[in-house]
């Protein structure tokens, strides 16, 4: 969680004081898509949740901190991915950079050969260093043990292992993936993928165990398949978790499928799994800008920069306070104070970013005084 330590878990939001400013496409798994306005840029950031490995370089060790440390990144950096191991990040000169897990050569670093002849890939890789070296990239995006990166000229590319260790041989060279052209955006899930290209199609690939494709069956691809349930509609983000996805029209619609378990689909339920999407309803009347899919929970912010959680509740990471599991969209408190420089004691803090990891969630907010 950026506190030094591996298991300080928080049930709420809680400021992150030793932070500096972030640009705001800063994130995990979702990229921001506004449809009306443009958030300022970022003063502070809230986590909730539990850090539940030392895979982002935090120090060993099960001790609490109250304090953060500073988090490294590649200078100018305009867009960042956290996966279930490693991390990817790519510069204003579209150059990609991993760190972190390796031993799936998710880093993109080849294999070392060793003094008996043989190679074996570095199992980690502690601080960040170029990947994708000949591709010109504008955003990444982590699984769970393989990475997918979109370059300037909308090609998709990919390494690693893609589907669950031993499904699939592992890869270190990045590789096209073939049959998409002008892809807009991209979100990786553990073990599947999504490509929305800038003609508004979905295209899914990968595992398929719980339907998380929408293509209605449950049987995994290789190739990209279009997701036809969501053909005549708009959309303008898109999000993929553990084993669930889910996409956003421009009308401010939420669309889920995939596993249900837990309530991460927000249909009310926590048991249902669908292999189709199907639109939340339980979001009707709120106007929906984005939206997040962790490993067992989902996150949605609307565009008076209000946040609501659903799915698995424990480690804090639905960040109302409690640790209930819940199929119901529920609103996250902001009970923060306001920052020292604000001139009133009399304010708003609103959200303009959201991002679910495997088990937590991170949120960018701004105070405007009153």
């Amino acid at each position: 969680m950026g506190f030094g330590g591996r298991r300080a878990a928080g049930h709420g939001p809680v400021r992150r004081e030793g932070l500096g400013p972030l640009h705001r496409r800063s994130g995990c798994v979702r990229r921001l898509r506004r449809r009306s306005r443009q958030p300022q840029l970022p003063r502070h950031m809230r986590r909730l949740g539990v850090e539940s490995a030392g895979n982002a370089r935090a120090p060993a060790g099960d001790q609490d901190r109250e304090l953060p440390g500073a988090c490294r990144r590649p200078h100018r950096g305009q867009d960042r991915a956290g996966g279930g191991w490693h991390c990817l990040a790519v510069d204003d000169k579209g150059r990609a950079y991993a760190w972190g897990g390796n031993e799936y050569g998710q880093c993109g670093e080849e294999p070392e050969r060793k003094e008996d002849g043989t190679r074996a890939l570095r199992r980690d890789i502690p601080i960040p260093q170029r990947c994708a070296l000949k591709l010109k990239v504008r955003q990444v995006a982590a699984g769970g043990t393989h990475s997918v990166v979109l370059t300037q000229e909308g090609h998709v590319w990919t390494w690693g292992q893609p589907w669950p260790p031993g499904d699939i041989k592992k890869i270190s060279t990045p590789v096209r993936v073939q049959g998409l052209e002008q892809v807009s955006m991209i979100a990786v899930g553990a073990f599947h993928n999504l490509a929305l290209s800038v003609d508004g199609i979905l295209w899914a690939w990968g595992n398929n165990e719980y339907g998380q494709l929408g293509i209605g069956d449950t049987q995994p691809r290789s190739q990209p398949i279009r997701v036809e349930g969501l053909s005549n509609l708009s959309l303008v983000d898109i999000a993929a978790g553990g084993w669930h996805s889910a996409a956003l029209t421009k009308e401010g619609e939420v669309y889920a499928w995939g596993r249900g378990e837990h309530g991460r689909l927000g249909f009310g339920d926590d048991k249902s799994s669908h292999m189709v999407p199907l639109k939340v309803q339980l979001l009707a009347g709120e106007d929906i800008v984005q939206v997040s899919c962790g490993g067992t929970h989902s996150v949605v912010l609307t565009s008076d920069g209000r946040i609501f959680s659903y799915g698995r509740g424990d480690h804090g990471r639905l960040g109302d306070g409690r640790k209930v599991t819940t199929g119901h969209p529920m609103e996250v408190p902001i009970n923060l104070p306001p920052p020292k420089t604000s001139t009133s004691s009399e304010g708003l803090w609103q959200a303009n970013y959201v991002a679910c990891g495997g088990r937590h969630t991170l949120a960018i907010v701004t105070w405007t005084d009153m």
